[in-house]
């Protein structure tokens, strides 16, 4: 996949010592894809409020943005590289990104919606409200980057009010998703790191450090009749994996395989 963007192919000089945080090559003075402004497909990512223990003051997302909550992790970079990859190994018409509230009146004309950091945000009875009509009205929510129980007890109580008495389930290496598009086998349920979680090794290697006590877990909600209308990553960072698709630090197979889930979960939110 890295030969869609024009890549620099040498580490960086000070990978030395195992254990060192990589520092990632930035690319700020990189102008940002241009998209048409209507198409089938447009990456939306959730605005939300955080949970007030949990708020995240405004700081850098990804190396070209900045703002203020955990919904805006990794932006905008991850949609960037994203739908520049479904243009490019799609036929899916891919137009440009958008980010917007629950409330918002254009939450019906998208198939797919994607939030991040879901184990810390804060929806209120309205917005729940508003996600389950979306849902059951056909659309698809991807979550990502959710860590540890504590999150994640956040998450599946959220979801239990949205759609209640629907559990929250790994999904079966047979289900559709998995082949809709790409075969992702059982090796390919594996962690994909944050950039947190990489060292520099020796030669110039990239060590992947998995947190400890943590098992990455690919899970999914289903409706009444059986239709996967939530996907969520959990233990899991597939944003970090598009938002440096264009870095050579960041371990290319793992790039691939978020671009495969991704597509995936796109092409079933399109199909069923």
């Amino acid at each position: 996949m890295r030969k869609y963007w024009a890549l620099p192919f040498c580490l960086a000089a000070a990978l030395c010592a195992v254990g060192q945080r990589l520092e990632f090559e930035g690319h700020d003075d990189a102008p940002r894809p241009v998209f048409p402004a209507v198409a089938e497909f447009h990456f939306v990512r959730l605005e939300y409020t955080d949970l007030p223990q949990f708020h995240r003051r405004w700081g850098f997302a990804s190396r070209g943005g900045q703002g203020e909550g955990w919904w805006v992790v990794d932006w905008p970079d991850a949609e960037d590289h994203f739908s520049t990859g479904v243009q490019r190994l799609t036929r899916v018409s891919t137009g440009e990104s958008l980010h917007f509230r629950l409330s918002d009146e254009r939450l019906f004309d998208n198939p797919w919606i994607y939030a991040t950091q879901a184990g810390w945000w804060d929806l209120s009875e309205r917005e729940t409200a508003r996600l389950r009509e979306y849902l059951l009205r056909g659309g698809f929510l991807v979550v990502d980057d959710i860590w540890g129980p504590e999150a994640w007890n956040v998450f599946r109580e959220t979801m239990q009010r949205v759609i209640p008495n629907e559990p929250i389930t790994d999904i079966e290496l047979p289900d559709s998703v998995m082949h809709v598009l790409y075969d992702i086998r059982k090796e390919d349920l594996s962690f994909i790191p944050g950039t947190r979680h990489l060292r520099a090794g020796p030669g110039g290697s990239v060590v992947v450090r998995q947190p400890e006590g943590t098992a990455p877990a690919w899970r999914a909600l289903y409706d009444g009749k059986h239709r996967m209308i939530v996907a969520a990553n959990y233990n899991t960072d597939i944003g970090d994996a598009w938002e440096y698709a264009d870095s050579p630090q960041y371990p290319e197979h793992m790039t691939e395989l978020a671009y495969r889930y991704g597509i995936n979960y796109l092409i079933y939110s399109m199909t069923h």
